[in-house]
């Protein structure tokens, strides 16, 4: 109480000779200076708005048009064709302006109109060369005329330098597939799991549903094509993310990890305090725009950005038929959980971001709070662990007034979640490769209770130094957290560093007011929701088996001397591991491999099979529909469920000089019960990290053992393709894992 008595700008005391009025100008100058922050950050809004809104032309360029009308004006020539006298003509007779100024003013009206269709005109260009995508299936040197002719042109009309969301209004609309595609690639895909009356049943439901149901669905699809820029995301997001009313822990969050072999620091405070600075950093960025556009690796072709937008401050809220993606446009603190408290952290003051070494000290006033839980705090966040309709009703009920709701509202509204971990995680010990499965099993569960699930992501610090991320599903895909980690890890550990003994570097204001901590008012009722949420997130928890091995034999370097996709080799690695059928002639590996790029190629333009099928399927529902086909197709497992994360910003570690700053990537839990879930993250030239994870319950499934056949699978597949390379391998056994 002491801190929020100082923190008011004013106070006033009633007495007989009047009212006695007392100021704090520390306060009120911490007003002014947040005010001025907040200013700051509407105008640079603003500006951006303008800058984006002009792309792929600049603002300045209205000037030079506004110039050249006039130059041409001058020299007795009509560039308007008679528009600029029309523009006269039609003047207001109220303006009470000379000839001379009427006909200056409708020169700007004419110039700015001409600037702004030559703008259209310029998105337009833009939209129509991002449309072409023939350059994605030519074979590499042997690029076409018209492709070149197409990238210099893109070139061309990108050379401004772009901002974070500049290509968004050029990008082209997702397109349509035939329903004749989808169908022959559907039945090509499944012929191999299916045998021959099953092949030929599917068959006979593909046709009778091209025939009759499909082509209905696809005019209303076609139709939402029309003015949706994406027709699958918002149904993606909601009928295979928000409406889910089973945990989102372990069935759709995933984790990102730390250096694998190095931790910068061992002091938990210190990390922490880094850690949160590198992320406010990425933050300023994103609502600065700073960052560049994500491109398809290699190439200037752009990708979309907005799911960058709802990063920061946002928050799955809980609905008992479907849940809600809550974004704020700004938050000045995090929300920190640490034996059972739950605490606010302010990192901005007077409006300027803490220093590292700051929140550090703020971070260790945490650790030293010697406070016990209030009664049912210490096992809250077990409610978004668990089942989502028992939640929303508990948050409905129990935490939509009071006491609870400005709590729960400091939790969803903070920029991020973070989690001081008691325990000490990472490679090491006695039996690393155990240790390094326990650090994958924490960063995706914890204990269940010490992460807020419904985040869009939560940071975990563990006391050893060691960190991590647990990211919420439906918001944004994987490469953009990873895109965000690899930020934080970097600067973390090459930009802000720590000095001789560990800290954060930066100086200290002492009369920081100290974290707030959260107040609760727990009925048993919630407590025993409680209980029941953490038992069954418990039972999920427990069944899952992951294990996290680094494939050093070789990587991608050697894979591209032998001409195939790194991404081809390793998804035809886990096809041979999974089910151990191997493809005994170069010939038809590297077939394999063409055709798993082709179809690569295929979803990365718009023609994937499970998106658009997916969405008929959600417009026969819509129409009260049944269709075989889609019903079958729809309920089909996903035993084998992979995912690369690509590095996309390697030039922010040096790898040549600092080997040991290599990150493990992340992972996710299985899809199927009785099916496997695995990540890869192709690290330089030399290493290829994965994450397997399946469920202990199913007597088929063990991650340690697939993750032995993974690494078999890819040295069978090297051997066949460089015979040299096994004697190679007996030749310098220590490369070995």
């Amino acid at each position: 109480m002491a801190e929020a008595h100082q923190a008011v700008a004013f106070q006033f005391t009633i007495t007989p000779e009047g009212i006695d009025l007392h100021l704090s100008y520390q306060a009120l100058s911490q007003i002014y200076l947040s005010g001025l922050r907040s200013w700051k950050k509407r105008i640079s809004r603003i500006k951006n708005r303008i800058i984006k809104g002009v792309y792929p032309a600049s603002p300045s360029s209205w000037l030079f048009v506004v110039i050249a009308i006039l130059a041409t004006m001058y020299m007795q020539s009509d560039p308007s064709m008679g528009l600029i006298a029309k523009i006269r003509e039609h003047l207001p007779l109220s303006l009470s302006l000379s000839a001379q100024g009427q006909t200056v003013l409708s020169v700007l009206l004419f110039s700015t109109l001409l600037w702004l269709s030559l703008i259209l005109a310029l998105r337009f260009c833009l939209k129509l060369l991002l449309s072409y995508h023939r350059w994605m299936f030519e074979l590499h040197g042997r690029i076409s005329t018209k492709t070149k002719v197409w990238a210099t042109l893109v070139r061309l009309l990108s050379s401004r330098k772009p901002l974070l969301y500049s290509y968004q209004t050029s990008l082209p609309h997702l397109p349509v597939p035939s329903i004749k595609d989808t169908l022959e690639r559907y039945l090509e895909s499944v012929k191999p799991l299916l045998d021959v009356d099953g092949f030929q049943r599917m068959t006979r439901l593909a046709a009778e549903f091209e025939k009759s149901l499909g082509n209905r669905l696809q005019k209303y699809l076609k139709l939402k094509a029309l003015w949706a820029t994406n027709y699958v995301s918002d149904w993606w997001e909601e009928y295979v993310y928000l409406r889910s009313r089973s945990p989102i822990m372990v069935n759709s969050n995933y984790y990102g990890m730390d250096f694998l072999y190095v931790t910068p620091t061992s002091t938990q405070a210190a990390r922490a305090g880094n850690t949160i600075t590198a992320l406010f950093l990425y933050r300023r960025k994103v609502n600065r725009e700073e960052l560049n556009p994500s491109r398809i690796p290699g190439t200037v072709i752009p990708l979309c950005a907005a799911q960058c937008e709802r990063m920061f401050n946002t928050t799955r809220t809980p609905g008992e038929e479907t849940d809600v993606l809550q974004h704020w446009q700004d938050s000045e603190f995090v929300a920190v959980y640490h034996r059972g408290r739950y605490f606010r952290l302010w990192v901005y003051r007077a409006g300027r971001l803490l220093s590292p070494r700051e929140i550090q000290y703020q971070i260790q006033r945490i650790l030293d709070d010697p406070s016990p839980p209030s009664p049912g705090e210490d096992k809250l966040g077990a409610l978004t662990a668990g089942n989502r309709t028992p939640w929303a009703q508990m948050r409905k009920q129990f935490f939509s007034s009071g006491v609870n709701k400005r709590s729960l509202d400091c939790i969803e509204k903070a920029a991020f979640f973070v989690t001081l971990d008691d325990q000490e995680e990472g490679m090491m010990g006695e039996n690393p490769s155990v240790n390094l499965d326990r650090y994958a099993k924490s960063l995706l569960h914890g204990k269940c209770y010490d992460r807020w699930f419904d985040k869009s992501f939560s940071v975990v610090v563990y006391k050893n130094g060691k960190n991590g991320l647990n990211a919420e599903h439906s918001w944004a895909d994987a490469p953009i957290v990873a895109h965000l980690w690899e930020f934080t890890l970097a600067t973390d550990a090459f930009h802000l560093g720590y000095t001789a003994d560990g800290n954060c570097k930066g100086e200290i204001e002492h009369s920081l007011p100290p974290p707030q901590r959260l107040s609760w008012d727990i009925p048993l009722q919630v407590q025993m929701q409680v209980s029941e949420s953490l038992a069954v997130a418990q039972a999920l928890a427990d069944d899952v088996d992951c294990h996290v091995f680094p494939f050093r034999e070789f990587g991608k370097g050697r894979i591209k001397k032998m001409k195939l996709s790194p991404d081809s080799f390793v998804q035809l690695a886990l096809q041979l591991a999974y089910y151990r059928d191997r493809e005994h002639c170069h010939k038809l590996l590297r077939k394999a491999a063409e055709k798993h790029q082709n179809l690569y190629r295929l979803a990365m333009t718009g023609s994937g099979i499970d998106r658009h099928l997916f969405c008929l399927y959600v417009v026969s529902k819509y129409l009260g529909v049944e269709s075989p086909f889609l019903k079958e197709v729809l309920s089909e497992p996903w035993r084998l469920s992979t995912s690369q994360t690509p590095v996309q910003q390697m030039e922010l570690f040096d790898l040549v000089n600092h080997p040991e700053f290599i990150s493990l990537g992340g992972g996710f839990g299985p899809v199927a019960d009785d099916g496997y879930g695995v990540s890869y993250i192709i690290m330089g030239e030399e290493m290829i990290n994965f994450h397997v994870s399946c469920k202990h319950s199913c007597t088929e499934t063990d991650s340690h053992k697939f993750g032995s056949q993974i690494s078999q699978a890819m040295m069978d597949l090297m051997t066949l393709l460089n015979p040299d390379f096994k004697e190679a391998t007996k030749a310098n056994p220590d490369k070995q894992s």
